[in-house]
């Protein structure tokens, strides 16, 4: 089970670093992209800047 959960977990954020990966030109960032990326979990719960411009990276 535990594997299961890790394995899920995983895929959400890999499936979030492509997506914000994909969607990086709709963002008022200009720089970054790969460290934006790969600390998107952490960027998105501590920087409220960052949330608004993570889901404009996610539409579309």
């Amino acid at each position: 089970m535990a594997k299961l959960l890790l394995l899920g977990l995983i895929a959400i954020y890999i499936g979030g670093v492509v997506k914000f990966w994909r969607g990086f030109h709709r963002t008022n960032f200009s720089q970054g992209r790969v460290y934006l990326a790969l600390l998107w979990p952490v960027l998105v719960l501590a920087n409220r800047s960052y949330r608004q411009n993570f889901q404009r990276a996610l539409k579309g």
